[in-house]
């Protein structure tokens, strides 16, 4: 994650969140009410423990999109840094709120990632 404090975020800190997510401008967990980039406010909480960083994002309505989770991603990681979603098991699944997604970071360890030709060539041929 990026160093702490998360400037771009502390502004959005909910500070007296309730349900024990109480947290102080600098502290490495915390929930936030961010503007997004759709014009919509995005609930983020974030964490780090047992090894793992964590970031959940949810909206009232439905889940976020791909430019809402990428604009979280660079709020608390740097541009360099891998982050992932998780699909797991059936029965891994907990859900406590409908329209919630999570970014993943496993602190010390690369995640590893397929080279990027199988998404496809970084540069589109003319016509294409």
């Amino acid at each position: 994650m990026r160093k702490l404090p998360w400037y771009e975020a502390e502004k959005y800190r909910w500070a007296d969140a309730p349900g024990g997510y109480a947290s102080c401008f600098g502290d490495d967990f915390g929930v936030f009410q961010i503007p997004g980039p759709m014009q919509r406010t995005l609930r983020v909480l974030a964490s780090s423990g047992e090894g793992w960083e964590h970031v959940s994002v949810s909206l009232p309505t439905h889940c976020p999109n791909w430019p809402e989770m990428s604009f979280v991603k660079d709020l608390f990681w740097d541009e360099d840094e891998c982050v992932m979603q998780l699909h797991v098991p059936k029965s891994d699944h907990v859900n406590h709120h409908p329209y919630c997604l999570h970014l993943w970071k496993p602190i010390g360890v690369e995640i590893p990632r397929p080279n990027s030709i199988l998404v496809g060539p970084k540069v589109v041929l003319a016509g294409a």
